[in-house]
């Protein structure tokens, strides 16, 4: 048989190419890998979407009304509805920036936080490294403490430290009279700022130390044991293996502790508030206090506003400080 002569029977049957591409499969495979793609993208935001509702509810418009306030002229007649508020742009920051009794506030205020801070951070780590030293009965006794004292309200502990430094009953005053050639008798600890101040700052240390020592404890539980023993191996004593072995590891802990510190600590209020019976004197004033006497005791709302928006303002830088610092550790891509 010829070529000419074969025909289309004798002609084996064509194969049918099937596609193996990375395209392959029919199209509602395609749409549903589609859809789940898309059902995985939106359910976070769907579970956080409760907890982003509630903070715009409890912070958004508060923060709405502040930074409104903060530009206007609203004051008592505005407040009962005999006046309209009036837009005054920045007039309300031009009168606070040029106000020196503002910037001494704010100076008292830096000061203060600085203070309190390297003595929180200071003390949270002496007392975190001890408890590392001691036996695992005497570490849960001064845990429970610490976590005693850590919850402990706030105008509870103020309560208690105003009766200590009392100058006519406190107990502080009574004890350091017992020492040889010491009369602390009928002593005010609130005759001067400055030492008034220090009052309240060991008052903001106290409460704010537990939460330190806590955290580094459970930071320093993750330092290799062996790091230790090869840096004492190589020398180093107790300063240079936390210098150069603790220290380094604890690094993000310790940006987190004294950033979450300064913003805690420049928004004192109700310390300060108590511990001068609700009337803070001018060398007792910080920002917290400061914001508040305007807007209520002054009823010049608007002038308090803008000076709790830049506190605000300030606390918002100490967060983009904190961020960078997390950058550079390397513990935000």
């Amino acid at each position: 048989m010829s070529a000419a002569q074969t025909t289309a029977a004798d002609l084996p049957p064509a194969k049918q190419k099937t596609s193996t591409g990375p395209g392959a499969g029919t199209g509602s495979t395609g749409a549903a890998g589609k859809r789940a793609r898309k059902g995985a993208v939106a359910t976070p935001w769907l579970l956080l979407a409760p907890c982003l509702l509630v903070i715009v509810l409890v912070m958004g418009y508060p923060l709405y009304r502040l930074v409104s306030l903060s530009f206007q002229s609203f004051g008592k007649s505005e407040l009962w509805g005999f006046k309209e508020a009036e837009f005054v742009g920045f007039d309300n920051f031009a009168k606070i920036l040029g106000d020196g009794v503002f910037w001494s506030v704010v100076l008292r205020t830096v000061v203060f936080t600085v203070g309190a801070v390297v003595l929180t951070m200071v003390i949270g780590m002496l007392i975190a490294l001890l408890l590392q030293k001691v036996s695992g009965v005497v570490k849960a006794l001064i845990s429970i403490a610490l976590v005693a004292s850590w919850g402990m309200p706030i105008i509870v502990a103020t309560a208690v430290f105003k009766w200590l430094f009392d100058a006519d009953y406190g107990v502080l005053n009574y004890l350091m009279s017992r020492l040889p050639g010491v009369d602390m008798i009928g002593h005010n600890w609130f005759a001067s700022g400055p030492q008034g101040l220090m009052v309240i700052m060991l008052l903001v240390v106290w409460g704010a130390v537990p939460f330190v020592v806590i955290t580094l404890s459970a930071g320093l539980t993750q330092v290799p044991k062996e790091l230790e023993e090869a840096a004492r191996l190589d020398g180093a004593g107790a300063i240079g293996v936390f210098r150069h072995v603790t220290l380094p590891i604890l690094k993000p802990i310790i940006v987190m502790l004294t950033t979450l510190s300064v913003i805690w600590d420049m928004g004192v209020f109700p310390q300060v508030f108590v511990m001068r019976n609700g009337n803070p004197e001018a060398e007792f004033e910080l920002l917290t206090t400061y914001s508040y006497q305007q807007a209520f005791v002054v009823n010049d709302y608007s002038g308090g506003s803008a000076i709790a928006l830049v506190t605000v303002l300030l606390l918002l830088g100490v967060v983009a400080v904190y961020m960078r610092q997390m950058l550079k550790i390397g513990e935000v891509e």
